[in-house]
């Protein structure tokens, strides 16, 4: 058995690959997590590093008034989602992936980020359960592997469940920047405990 502290060092090791993967792949679209720091614990969300973007009012105002007229249309409220999470209101972009996903619930992209937008707002559990179903709408969704891979290791500190992930990335996208993230990850952590990630939990 291995203590935590070991868990936590191997997470560490781990973190500046993962997270600088998900802070630019996400970026597309105008969606980006907040950027965290390695010194962080790997028990909770870690807090942005830098300033967030300033919420853009004119775009929030006009997504708004579609998503009044067009109560059943999803989209508005998937871009006010994007919206929020780019300037790290992460509560209001729960709200708004929230309601478009109960408009279109197999949007794997907007359940991805709507996991990732409960991460962090110290939501893990909902977080991975989001992720495990847009994994399982779509399992071929290479982002959303990887985010859950992530959660895994730094929300749970679970690196069995978290090598996974990233295999299945490689599985499904093993040429795409996702699948070269996760390949880095994966040879991070087996540097770490050659025995492989099982030898690193108890």
């Amino acid at each position: 058995m291995k203590s935590d502290a070991v868990a936590y060092g191997v997470a560490g090791i781990l973190f500046g690959l993962i997270a600088g993967w998900i802070i630019g792949s996400q970026y597309e679209a105008g969606r980006r997590p907040p950027i965290t720091t390695p010194a962080a614990s790997a028990a909770t969300p870690a807090a942005p590093a830098s300033q967030a973007p300033p919420l853009d009012d004119a775009k929030v105002t006009a997504f708004r008034s579609a998503a009044d007229r067009e109560p059943k249309n999803a989209a508005p409220r998937a871009q006010l989602g994007d919206l929020y999470f780019n300037s790290e209101r992460f509560d209001d972009a729960v709200k708004w992936y929230e309601e478009a996903l109960a408009l279109t619930p197999n949007d794997v992209r907007v359940s991805a980020q709507l996991a990732m937008a409960y991460y962090y707002t110290n939501q893990t559990d909902r977080a991975l359960q989001q992720l495990e179903r847009a994994v399982k709408t779509d399992p071929k969704h290479a982002e959303a592997w990887l985010n859950l891979g992530f959660v895994r290791a730094f929300g749970k500190q679970d690196l069995n469940g978290a090598e996974q992930a990233w295999q299945q990335v490689l599985k499904v996208a093993p040429e795409a920047p996702e699948g070269q993230a996760a390949k880095r990850a994966l040879d991070s952590l087996r540097s770490a405990h050659p025995g492989g990630a099982s030898t690193a939990t108890p």
